[in-house]
């Protein structure tokens, strides 16, 4: 990957960091990030939603994956039920994931199939389809520690390209 490939990720973090909120143009920013195929039903969906009501949505998610009075998977779940009213955002799949990223970058990590295969090469399989972010980023969080408890300071993002490597 290279050192240029996160950019945009980083600028569309700044822009949450100073907004509180994603529109439509940073979660466009993300599909592209993630190269996703925007030409479906649910991209056509969201852009004829009014911006200010994406905006609104998504702070309430970006409140909710930054609510540290609780612990990380239960944020995340929190803030996943809250974009899923959003459309293309109910199977909480790649850029659900990237959006909470996004919100929270210190605490969040991407999951596509690159992380679960990831996962499976260090035999950590994520099998069934219930919950599947918050299960990954337990798992996620575990695999930090058990680096940092090495004198390292990884972070989520760093475990989720890890896992992206491994993956392959």
């Amino acid at each position: 990957m290279s050192d240029h490939y996160d950019e945009l990720l980083e600028q569309v973090i700044r822009r949450v960091d100073s907004s509180g909120s994603l529109g439509k143009a940073e979660i466009a920013a993300l599909s592209f990030w993630k190269r996703l195929n925007a030409n479906t039903r649910w991209a056509s969906a969201l852009l004829v939603r009014p911006d200010a009501e994406v905006h609104a949505v998504t702070a309430r998610v970006v409140a909710a994956a930054r609510d540290r009075s609780v612990p990380t998977p239960d944020a995340a779940s929190a803030a996943l039920e809250l974009l899923a009213v959003l459309p293309g955002f109910k199977a909480r799949g790649p850029l659900a994931s990237a959006v909470l990223l996004a919100a929270a970058p210190d605490r969040m990590a991407v999951y596509d199939r690159r992380a679960r295969a990831g996962l499976a090469r260090i035999d950590c399989p994520l099998v069934g389809t219930s919950r599947v972010y918050v299960r990954y980023i337990t798992l996620v969080e575990t695999l930090a520690d058990q680096v940092n408890a090495r004198g390292y300071q990884w972070t989520a993002r760093d475990v989720d390209k890890a896992l992206y490597w491994l993956g392959g």
